[in-house]
């Protein structure tokens, strides 16, 4: 166990692990007091450096020294430190060590299991040891260096980068930060001449090279460091390329400093007035970069004699500096001036391209000429049909300037459906546009394009065109087989019908533009499409985890199936919210449910509610409603314990009274009954306890001669019937009064009564009294 003894570590490797590395590879163990052997280390690191290739092809080539038998163990502790069981893994680790003691894998694993422990000095440690074994990792020794700049040890920072240079000399990355750390420590020697190694590997245009490959700091280094020691050799193109990548880098003050310490380029800053003198033998290209720094300082009163030179030259010559010009123009915003050039650009032959007709047209924009910058904007998307930024802004313009058509024009498909089915990039592009669209058809008012449009962006729904009634409309259908197993289900929520991930909005824009949609479409009574777009948003694991956004898109779903006459499914909704502890006790969600079972006509819902009961035995609504389950049924014996159960709770609402006078005379009216007459004489007091709440209307009149004709005491039901028939319906806010007109029902009973008496003449004056429409 000698490895888990790792001291103090001063600089690089700790003494124990120095000594246990240096009797597994049978060398001598080095002294880390002695700065002497530090010194000659490096000088032997330096002549390791200069070995041939023959020996570094070789060492390149290195394999790993896991015997056979042990790589099976090896793979079962990597699986251990997968699954998290870290201790396992270092025990297996240990074994495979002392069986395999050059073998660098299990050094490795027990590097990253304490890395993630956040035993870094460990950590580094097996990491070193694991890195002398396998010393051709060159990124390994990298990130061994980073982690001892984290620990503050510079000196074995820099043994982990010569280490790497001996196996990649050509690394002008490795090299250039070994000599950075050299100048940390003020070894000036070695970092000069590490410099001076890098300009030896790079070629004649090596900065060049590295400004082409996007390696701006290196580029940069490289260039400051050849104008710094070879000032007598800089060219004209050295000059123009230093302030080219000072440009990219945005450091206008140094390209104006190269500029005017190498060029002959005389700036005179003195107030109020700043002038600049430049020699003519300085090529136009060093000018243009002269104008875009003066430009970029806003130093503009030198620019105009500058400008008046460059607009006197072809820009078909050198029209890219017209362009670079005119761009450092407009990112200070100086769109007259921006404009002179790109006139003159856009009119050219050569220069007469899509980049530069849109920046024409954002500088015309800019200066409010409208027209013709949708002009301008026009030629853009004529040249470049999948430039999207040209059609949006193109729109916006033709909607500002009063072209609603323009401007839906100009936001049309861009690819075809073979094209969005391979590249993700247009489909992104497609979809973005397919947006804008739909929000501007919003805007203009077409409500069902705009409904089209919007639908298309979910991937479980699309347009398709069908025939109804003989004409051809285009509707929502359902999308089959067309789901996407090898995402996860956060990806899901953000794919297209092919299955590309598109993040183009944000989670919450989605769901706006989800709720907008099926808002509209209720709005135009789409209703059976807004079920399915419903339908496909639920699917979604991003919509479908969030519990306040899974519930708003229930209660859209039962409102479209409801307004759809789907009430099967809008039971399946209601059932869901009503199993809900939460959701329960709200009054109107039983509302709902009671018109859905109401006109579902199935019964399938008293099963539910009785469950429901023993889990709420004190659930008002649900009381109420079994007991008129249990009336509908013939449980009458039943319905009469719902029904005093919640007149018990609530015996002055008359509607209870009601029902369990009328329940009582149900009970009274069977053909089998012991003391008829008590139910009958209970059933009278109840209901004359309901018109004493009720008040005598037309309802609560009607209802007892009702009761009386149905116990066949038609005198005593006359007389109340036409007491009913003398009172006017009720007056009721936003319902009409012939809604709530009893005085057919009344006037029908009464002439049943004279018919079945005999008395034909009255029945009919009765009927067409009061039941002739």
């Amino acid at each position: 166990h000698l490895f888990y003894s790792v001291t103090a570590v001063d600089e690089g490797v700790s003494p124990v692990v120095q000594q246990a590395f240096a009797s597994m590879l049978e060398e001598k163990t080095p002294s880390t007091d002695d700065d002497d052997d530090e010194e000659q280390e490096e000088e032997e690191e330096e002549e390791e450096e200069e070995e041939d290739e023959d020996t570094l092809s070789y060492e390149r080539r290195h394999r790993s020294k896991l015997p056979r038998a042990l790589r099976g163990l090896m793979g079962e502790a990597n699986i251990r430190y997968a699954r998290g069981e870290k201790d396992d893994a270092i025990v297996m680790c240990m074994e495979i060590i002392r069986q395999a003691p050059l073998a660098y894998e299990p050094f490795s694993t027990l590097a990253m299991i304490y890395e993630d422990d956040g035993d870094v000095d460990k950590a580094l440690q097996f990491g070193l040891i694991a890195a002398h074994l396998n010393p051709s990792d060159c990124e390994e020794w990298v990130k061994l260096a980073d982690m001892s700049l984290d620990r503050d040890n510079v000196r074995q920072a820099i043994i982990c980068y010569s280490k790497a240079v001996k196996y990649d000399p050509t690394n002008v990355r490795y090299l250039w930060e070994r000599s950075g750390l050299y100048m940390r420590l003020g070894e000036h020697k070695q970092c000069m001449d590490g410099y001076r190694r890098i300009l030896s590997l790079l070629p004649p245009r090596g900065g060049r090279a590295l400004h082409d490959s996007d390696d701006l700091p290196s580029a940069l280094g490289v260039t400051e460091e050849a104008l710094l020691r070879h000032p007598e050799l800089v060219t004209d193109d050295m000059i123009n390329m230093a302030a080219e990548l000072y440009l990219a880098g945005h450091q206008h003050s140094k390209a104006l400093q190269v500029l005017v310490k190498f060029s002959g380029i005389v700036l005179v800053r003195k107030a109020p007035d700043k002038t600049v003198e430049v020699p003519d033998s300085v090529p136009v290209d060093i000018r243009a970069k002269l104008m875009v720094c003066l430009i970029h300082q806003h130093v503009y009163t030198p620019l105009d004699g500058l400008l008046t030179e460059m607009m006197g030259q072809s820009p078909e010559e050198v029209g890219d500096l017209h362009l670079d010009v005119a761009e450092a123009f407009l990112e200070e915003g100086e769109f007259s001036s921006a404009l002179q050039l790109l006139s003159a650009l856009v009119t050219s032959v050569k220069y007469n391209l899509a980049v530069v007709w849109l920046r024409h047209a954002e500088c015309l924009k800019a200066l409010g000429h409208l027209e013709a910058a949708a002009e301008s904007y026009d030629r853009v998307v004529e040249m470049a049909p999948q430039h999207l930024g040209a059609r949006l802004s193109l729109s916006t313009l033709q909607q500002q300037l009063g072209r609603p058509e323009s401007a839906l024009k100009a936001l049309e498909p861009m690819y075809d459906p073979d094209t969005l089915a391979q590249d993700s990039s247009a489909t992104q592009k497609e979809l973005k546009l397919l947006l804008h669209r739909s929000t501007l058809l919003k805007t203009q008012g077409h409500l069902q394009d705009y409904i089209d449009a919007v639908a298309m962006t979910r991937s479980c729904v699309c347009v398709r065109s069908v025939m109804v009634a003989g004409k051809r409309h285009r509707r929502l259908v359902k999308v089959k087989d067309m789901t996407t197993d090898d995402v996860t289900d956060q990806e899901a929520a953000y794919q297209d019908i092919s299955g590309v991930c598109t993040s183009v909005l944000s989670r919450e824009e989605w769901w706006q533009l989800l709720v907008d949609c099926v808002h509209t479409m209720c709005e135009v009574g789409r209703y059976q499409e807004a079920e399915l777009m419903v339908d496909s948003a639920m699917e979604f694991y991003s919509f479908y985890e969030n519990k306040p956004k899974r519930k708003q898109l229930e209660f859209f779903g039962l409102s479209a199936a409801f307004l759809d006459h789907n009430y099967r499914k809008a039971y399946d909704y209601i059932r869901i919210m009503l199993m809900d502890t939460s959701d329960a006790e709200r009054p109107q969600l039983w509302n709902v449910f009671n018109q859905v079972t109401l006109n579902s006509q199935h019964q399938r819902h008293h099963r539910f509610c009785l469950r429901l009961m023993l889990k709420n035995p004190d659930n008002h609504a649900l009381c109420v409603l079994c007991g008129h389950n249990a009336m509908v049924s013939g449980s009458f014996k039943h319905a009469l314990g719902q029904y005093m159960q919640a007149f018990r709770t609530h015996g002055s609402n008359p509607m209870y009274s009601l029902c369990v006078g009328l329940t009582f005379f149900h009970l009274a009216a069977q053909k089998f009954v012991s003391k008829r007459h008590p139910l009958v004489l209970q059933g009278f007091s109840f209901l004359w306890r309901y018109v004493e709440l009720r008040g005598e209307c037309q309802e609560s009149l009607y209802n007892l001669g009702r009761a009386l004709h149905q116990m066949g005491l038609v005198h005593l039901a006359i007389h109340y019937y036409h007491q009913a028939l003398a009172l006017p319906p009720p007056a009721l806010e936003g319902i009409e009064a012939d809604q709530v007109d009893l005085r057919r029902e009344i006037a029908f009973n009464l002439s049943l009564i004279y018919q079945a008496s005999g008395n034909t003449h009255l029945a009919r004056q009765t009927l067409y009294t009061h039941c002739v429409i």
